[in-house]
């Protein structure tokens, strides 16, 4: 274990570095600190002079100056106790000399120690932007770090004397500083229910951000002054003599000052010139008694007229923070609008020092001469700050008198305060990870996530994060989730984005699944899935079932919320019907070209048809002529051949046509020739397969599949084991993954070829194999 320096305070009577208002600060401390108290105070000054001796701040006065404000205003305005006096003396010294913790622990105790290390813990946070969110979290993460409020009281202190000698920093620095002091820092005043810190944040702010309005409001402030003090000791003579009328003997009235960022706001906000703001004029009343309040309030409304609705109870029902008065605004002398407020002493106290009142009360009492109704008002103070900050937590509080002594901030006991790399601040759960921070910045930064750096070193995805921490998260394009994710976040945002992007992989592999069923559906009734105009079916069907995707619809499919059947019945539907005038303009194409093949035929006929005669052909001819696997009925001597426009297959219904030179053409019934060849009947012949021939007939077939790795392998291996003999192949696939595979088979009959397509089709990612008509699908293929 690590030795630990200790240093001597400096001894009695030894040379001080003078501080201009510490004889200031020790006549207010004297005034309420024990002679105890004041000699604990004595020698944190010694202290704190011995080691800032040889500092100076940037405006070239002694350091030592700003510790000695900083006390005074705690000890001045909110009469803070002397451990909070000490530690303001001493708040700078650990971060800016030799002084450590230790040394500060064995010579002013450990409260004062706990004290200067929370300030300095929240004077090392340092942001580069502000915003709306940034400044709430900052609110928050102030008070989660400060395990004692008082640290955050003297913080507020300490930027209050800041800003009274902000003109020493460059330009850039005064504006980022006071919109920090405007976002966090008055705010928290507020919440804290500190006005008396709050107004002068606020106004010294205004000053430096907007100086132009800030100097034209104050110049006519000062312009109306005169007459506004003559109006106001006025209304205060009037109402005093009234007051005392109706039998109010112990009382108080004083002007209350209004802010010039209050007075800026107002015109702001109600689009008015200063000339139009009459309600300038503001009294405050603090009285002995709550019941004492609402008869001053009678006895003001009897005085002057009440304007309707400026009357609010905070008594009956005290804002959020605590605070209590009574308010209303009359019309006064001359048509004047007077603002009041009436309070008691106790109200007074806590609207001027809010959460601080509590120490106050802890040393003098209050009027009613003692504490044990104190208890609520801890109570209500922290269920205050717990909503203001928009948390809550479970438990209940401690002992509210050990409170008083030590107000722990346990608030924030399940979120943490992390910092980006940028150096915004973001507020996670208690017990977070990396990859809890990286998908708070973004989904994709989660997704992609491989690793994380904490304040700059390298750490694992499962290291908790600590409040202060700044994160850094790796990623790679190329990386996906793991499943193991799910046991590391602990935020239910992350958690639920990682079973996101599960629920979206696994639709993949359904919609894919369904697809295949479909697609064998289709294929049962002479249809193809992924032809165009099955395409646009499939978007129709999904689009009236309410699904965004077809993917959608076809997933349902996979899962058993819909059937194939079903589906493949509306898609049917869709892909049959049509007006009578688009079947007639069909009609019309496929005569057209029947036509157009007939005319081919014709055309190539180079000797004029022979007349069939009879013949006496012996079995040998009889095969000669069935070469092809095809016999033309009849004692004929005619050539016989395979149409190529269709490829006949055995097993397939055919007709035969005699041609000019060729013989017969046979072509299956289902050919788009047919059509125009029936348009001579007289040339039409029946033909029959030859069921003794082992001839090998050729087809084409079509395969599609979501593209992967060796599917080219897979199908061909299938057309292999199913007895297909490949001639020929050529593949495509599209940008969108869906590849096209077209092969010439040779095959020996057509139930072969049930088999074949059958077996394709079970190959993994195809769902759809099917027989297709020569060139049919060419322009898919070679990508025109």
């Amino acid at each position: 274990m690590a030795e630990t320096k200790h240093v001597q305070a400096p001894p009695e009577g030894a040379p001080e570095i003078g501080a201009d208002d510490y004889p200031l600060l020790r006549k207010t401390c004297t005034r309420y600190l024990s002679p105890e108290g004041m000699a604990k105070v004595d020698e944190a000054y010694r202290f704190a002079a011995q080691f800032h001796r040889d500092q100076k701040r940037r405006s070239g006065e002694p350091y030592i100056n700003h510790p000695v404000e900083v006390a005074l205003i705690l000890a001045h305005d909110l009469h803070m106790d002397e451990d909070v006096i000490c530690a303001a003396l001493l708040h700078d010294t650990v971060e800016d000399t030799p002084a450590t913790l230790s040394d500060l622990s064995e010579l002013f105790g450990e409260t004062v120690a706990e004290l200067v290390d929370g300030v300095t813990k929240l004077t090392s946070i340092e942001v580069d932007s502000m915003d709306a969110k940034q400044a709430l979290n900052l609110r928050k993460m102030f008070l989660a770090m400060s395990r004692d409020i008082r640290v955050v009281i003297i913080k507020l202190a300490d930027r209050l004397h800041n800003m009274r000698t902000l003109a020493a920093l460059p330009p850039d620095r005064r504006t980022f500083k006071a919109h920090e002091t405007m976002d966090v820092y008055a705010p928290l005043a507020d919440r804290l229910g500190i006005s008396s810190i709050k107004w002068e944040l606020e106004d010294l702010a205004f000053f430096y951000l907007e100086p132009e309005e800030y100097q034209r409001i104050a110049r006519m402030v000062q312009d109306s002054r005169d007459q506004r003090e003559r109006d106001t000791e006025e209304a205060i003579k009037t109402l005093t003599d009234e007051l005392r009328r109706v039998g109010l003997g112990d009382f108080q009235i004083t002007g209350r000052p209004k802010h010039l960022w209050s007075i800026y706001l107002k015109m702001k906000r109600k689009g008015k010139e200063f000339s139009d703001i009459y309600d300038l004029i503001a009294l405050r009343a603090i009285l002995q008694s709550v019941g004492d309040c609402y008869s001053a309030l009678g006895a003001v409304h009897s005085l002057w007229h009440p304007l309707p609705g400026r009357f609010k109870d905070y008594i009956a029902t005290p804002k959020p923070n605590g605070y209590q008065s009574l308010h209303t605004t009359v019309v006064g002398p001359e048509a004047r609008p007077i603002e009041i407020q009436l309070r008691t002493v106790e109200m007074h106290e806590q609207a001027e020092y809010g959460i601080a009142a509590h120490w106050l009360y802890k040393r003098s009492g209050n009027s009613r001469g003692d504490m044990t109704g104190d208890d609520k008002s801890v109570d209500k103070q922290i269920s205050w700050i717990r909503r203001s900050l928009d948390w809550t937590v479970e438990g209940d509080m401690e002992n509210p008198h050990e409170f008083l002594e030590d107000l722990r901030v346990d608030l924030f006991g399940d979120e943490i305060f992390v910092f980006t790399p940028k150096g915004e601040v973001m507020n996670l759960r208690a017990g977070s990870t990396p990859l809890d921070f990286a998908y708070a910045v973004h989904t994709e930064v989660g997704n992609h996530c491989v690793g994380a750096k904490v304040n700059g070193s390298v750490v694992s995805l499962t290291k908790p994060l600590a409040t202060g921490d700044r994160i850094e998260i790796l990623t790679n394009k190329n990386s996906k989730p793991s499943r193991d994710w799910m046991n590391i976040v602990v935020t239910p945002s992350a958690r639920s984005k990682i079973r996101k992007y599960f629920a979206a992989s696994t639709k993949s592999d359904d919609a894919e699944a369904g697809r295949g069923e479909l697609a064998r559906e289709l294929r049962k009734r002479g249809y193809g899935i992924s032809t165009p105009r099955s395409t646009k079916a499939l978007a129709r069907v999904s689009e009236s079932l309410s699904f965004k995707e077809t993917d959608d619809m076809l997933a349902a499919i996979a899962n058993g919320k819909l059937t194939a059947k079903s589906i493949a019945n509306k898609v049917q539907a869709i892909l049959e019907e049509g007006s009578p005038a688009e079947m007639l303009a069909a009609q019309q194409r496929a005569n057209a070209e029947a036509n157009a093949a007939r005319e081919e035929f014709f055309e190539t006929a180079a000797t004029p048809m022979s007349a069939p005669r009879p013949s006496r052909a012996r079995a040998a001819d009889k095969r000669r002529r069935a070469s092809c696997g095809v016999i033309a009925k009849g004692d004929s001597d005619l050539l016989v051949h395979l149409a190529h426009c269709c490829n006949p297959v055995a097993g397939d219904d055919i007709v035969g046509f005699i041609t000019r030179g060729r013989g017969v053409s046979v072509h299956r019934s289902s050919c788009p020739n047919v059509k125009g060849l029936m348009a001579h009947p007289e040339r039409m012949i029946e033909v029959e397969w030859d069921a003794s021939g082992a001839t090998q007939f050729q087809v084409e077939i079509m395969v599609e599949a979501t593209d992967r790795m060796g599917l080219l392998k897979d199908v061909t291996i299938a057309v292999g084991d199913a007895g297909g003999n490949i001639l020929s192949a050529a593949t495509n696939t599209s940008p969108r993954g869906v590849a096209k595979l077209r092969f010439l088979i040779a095959i020996s009959d057509a139930t072969l070829l049930d088999t074949l397509l059958a077996t394709v089709g079970r190959v993994p990612s195809v769902y759809d194999a099917r027989r297709i008509m020569p060139g049919e699908g060419a322009n898919s293929i070679h990508g025109r």
